[in-house]
């Protein structure tokens, strides 16, 4: 056996699943094999160009999508809004929701039936949180709908606001309540 031949045995032997080199790459010869290094980095150098110039492509198309939207007044709170709107509507869409809704409205009539007249105002009570601000507040959050939308901010939003600014843009045009005074405990009402 020639010292070529038991290099390419031990190099046979290294080989392993993940070591991306094939039994039949160290089949050639050592010219065939630096050939072919050399035909691969050819082509790893035109895809790497061409990436780089898709790249350059997409930016180019992101920059005028976001002037696009810019001009149309799309910010990426209206964004959040939208998909935070549609999240909503998918999740009361689904059937896990629809029989947990049915569930609810069962036991609420149960609840009447067996509380007698406590259950008229205890079911007055949940139609009245139902309706409430803070339900449909917790009712908008639920879900995967926040995912959904920080998915879609951060992966397919092009709009020119970041989502922090966005969030802070939302806070800043919260109304906030008037706050009452705080009266001490160690002093009495006067």
């Amino acid at each position: 056996m020639s010292v070529a031949s038991q290099g390419d045995v031990a190099g046979a032997d290294d080989l392993s699943p993940d070591s991306g080199v094939s039994a039949e790459f160290h089949a050639l010869s050592p010219e065939e094999q630096e050939e072919q290094r050399r035909q691969w980095q050819v082509e790893l150098a035109k895809v790497e160009d061409e990436i780089a110039t898709f790249r350059h492509v997409l930016a180019s198309k992101v920059k005028h999508s976001n002037e696009l939207k810019r001009k149309l007044g799309i910010t990426v709170w209206k964004e959040l809004q939208d998909d935070m709107s549609q999240g909503l509507k998918n999740v009361k869409e689904t059937v896990v929701f629809q029989k947990t809704e049915s569930v609810v409205k069962t036991a609420a009539e149960k609840t009447t039936s067996i509380l007698g007249g406590f259950g008229v105002g205890l079911t007055s009570k949940i139609g009245a949180l139902k309706n409430s601000e803070s339900f449909r507040s917790f009712e908008e959050k639920m879900g995967s709908a926040y995912e959904n939308v920080k998915t879609r901010v951060s992966s397919r939003s092009n709009s020119v606001q970041s989502f922090d600014d966005a969030i802070r843009e939302a806070d800043s045009k919260r109304v906030t309540p008037l706050a009452s005074p705080t009266i001490p405990e160690d002093r009495p009402l006067e």
